[in-house]
């Protein structure tokens, strides 16, 4: 399939630029894949579409602070984005500008010192640091998506109530929505609630070049899932509901390998038979991205592009802090 098929075009005005308050009073736009019907409703009304006895499954990552802003010796201001832990003290990072960055390279930041020790071949670096994560993250800034303007006044709102397992550089969004309160709510009505962790990677915004969706190569994240979530799937009597697209990429490589833990390349488009997940909470994403393909996978290309083109002409917000759908 042509890449240019899941492409759209959106009004720079339908851009979130910061999220709404309280978290579950965003929009939720709620697709029947059987029927094409479509509901517009509030987020906390999803508990209208959740049964007792399904599994709502939640990715409890947590983004670390992974800005660091610092200066050569010279004094020139250089920005360290940690992109992976390698080892102890060190890590995969990008740098701006990198250009001039070498092997041996110091960069002094307040209160730690990174080296540039290894150059890699896809334009990233190894940087050993000084310091160990806790100090790393004293230092460091929340990394916001290029397409937010707009500085975050709380930085606990790019994170999920839930956030537990730190390690990923971008926020499982479609979980920004939940409250606690909601999700008591869900768990009263006999939902199950469970989770899975995958570090969120910078790539998960990158845009799909090859003009074949087949082409496309996916980023690496390390994933963990609970065996007490693999035991409730095996068990299952209602449906298993994922709370995003690092959610269905988790499940579905356990459905494909077997493993509970490891590193997932996993890329899904259509046509991709799905082994595990039947539901799917996500947010509006961008064009010619991985994650409307994989939405288009799970729901179909043509129902997706229609309910996009639906939320353009309602004024739903998109990306990071828009609104959200729900495929059922």
């Amino acid at each position: 399939m042509k890449i240019e098929d899941f492409d759209y075009y959106l009004p720079e005005s339908l851009i979130a630029q910061s999220p709404t308050n309280p978290r579950d009073h965003s929009k939720l736009m709620v697709i029947h894949k059987d029927t094409g019907k479509i509901d517009h409703r509030i987020f906390y009304n999803i508990v209208d579409y959740l049964n007792k006895d399904d599994l709502l499954i939640l990715n409890e990552t947590k983004v670390i602070r992974a800005r660091l802003i610092g200066k050569k010796e010279t004094g020139a201001n250089v920005e360290v984005f940690l992109l992976k832990k390698v080892d102890d003290k060190r890590w995969q990072t990008l740098v701006k500008p990198g250009g001039k960055i070498k092997e041996g390279t110091k960069i002094i930041f307040k209160g730690a010192e990174g080296i540039c020790v290894k150059h890699l071949s896809d334009g990233t670096r190894y940087f050993e640091f000084n310091v160990g994560d806790e100090e790393l993250e004293k230092i460091g800034e929340i990394p916001l998506p290029p397409y937010i303007k707009k500085p975050l006044e709380d930085p606990s709102r790019y994170q999920t109530v839930y956030a537990r397992d730190p390690g990923s550089v971008a926020a499982p969004t479609a979980g920004l929505h939940f409250t606690d309160r909601l999700l008591d709510e869900i768990s009263t009505k006999g939902v199950k609630i469970l989770k899975v962790t995958l570090d969120v990677g910078l790539d998960t915004f990158r845009p799909i070049h090859e003009k074949e969706i087949e082409e496309h190569k996916m980023h690496t994240e390390n994933y963990r899932i609970p065996e007490e979530t693999i035991e409730e799937i095996k068990h299952k009597k209602g449906r298993v509901i994922a709370v995003g697209t690092t959610v269905v990429r988790t499940l579905e490589s356990w459905a494909k390998t077997g493993q509970l833990h490891g590193d997932t390349s996993l890329y899904i488009y259509p046509p991709y038979k799905f082994k595990v997940v039947e539901g799917l909470v996500t947010n509006f994403h961008l064009p010619k991205s991985s994650l409307i393909v994989l939405v288009s996978a799970f729901a179909g290309r043509d129902l997706v592009m229609k309910a996009y083109k639906m939320a353009i002409e309602n004024g739903y917000r998109f990306f990071s802090f828009g609104d959200a759908c729900l495929f059922i």
